[in-house]
């Protein structure tokens, strides 16, 4: 099956991607990990468990993320987190869940209490995705963008999205080089080992999420119980931000995309996306 590329251009009045290994303040990914937007093209398509098209075509998408936000600022909110007091666990079936307010909660932590604790959030952000798979896969995405049939969001619930442009592109020009400089703040995946200057923070963002029954991906929203298990993958990845300068130990592939003269506008800078480490 053919591959192409579309690109995708989103503005995002506020957001909050939530790093689960954040406990004493809920810290925000700079940028949406990958399991946040297959899940935002799922919800698009309402294909959320791949009953349509299985669920491996969905996770290999790969995806390429650049943007960023004007500012970050702090929200004061009541969330559940771990702690050393708080509610006890019970049993369900034999199997120790913690419950809250009736419905029990991921994994199974010692204890958990509901607590007032510091947000970051992100404020007025534009974003660009590159998305590189099956041809048909990716149509159907463009058509579900463009033409929506629901309020979408990035992230939280109230997290909405706006749409500006999407359009199958192709690399301008592909070429090796020994130094990067990104226009658009991006994740990386490149090994420290190629790195001559470790600047770049790091961080370890969800890449795949799976609901399992007895370790069987769960095909429908009916047969998520109280046992049901969510498998997660992450992966290790660097945060560039504008203007970073990545100095290699050797030449990499690079693609660079001029999206204004491919869609004949005049706002946007070149992108620039590692051929094999600026795909999730």
């Amino acid at each position: 099956m053919s591959e192409k590329t579309l690109f995708i251009e989103l503005f995002q009045p506020f957001a909050q991607y939530r790093n689960p290994f954040t406990f004493y303040y809920a810290q925000t990914y700079p940028l949406p990990p990958k399991s946040t937007i297959i899940g935002m093209l799922q919800n698009a398509l309402n294909d959320w468990y791949g009953n349509g098209r299985g669920l491996d075509i969905w996770w290999n998408l790969k995806v390429s993320i650049h943007g960023g936000f004007e500012s970050v600022f702090w929200n004061y909110q009541q969330l559940i987190k771990g702690t050393k007091d708080g509610i006890n666990l019970v049993r369900f079936e034999g199997r120790p869940i913690l419950w809250n307010q009736d419905r029990p909660l991921y994994y199974y932590p010692i204890k958990s209490q509901r607590t007032p604790v510091y947000q970051q959030e992100l404020f007025n952000g534009w974003l660009y995705l590159f998305l590189r798979g099956p041809i048909d896969l990716l149509e159907d995405i463009k058509q579900a963008l463009l033409s929506p049939n629901k309020v979408l969001s990035l992230g939280r619930s109230e997290d909405v999205i706006f749409v500006r442009r999407t359009e199958f592109v192709e690399p301008t020009k592909q070429y090796k080089a020994k130094g990067v400089i990104f226009a658009y703040p991006t994740y990386i995946r490149l090994p420290n080992e190629l790195l001559r200057i470790e600047r770049f923070p790091a961080y370890f963002i969800p890449i795949k999420v799976v609901f399992r029954n007895n370790g069987k991906p769960v095909k429908h929203k009916a047969e998520i119980s109280s046992n049901t298990e969510r498998d997660v993958e992450f992966e290790s990845v660097l945060y560039a931000g504008v203007g970073y300068v990545a100095k290699l130990t050797e030449k990499v592939w690079v693609e660079r995309f001029d999206i204004n003269e491919l869609l004949n506008v005049n706002d946007l800078k070149p992108f620039k996306i590692l051929s094999d480490y600026g795909w999730l």
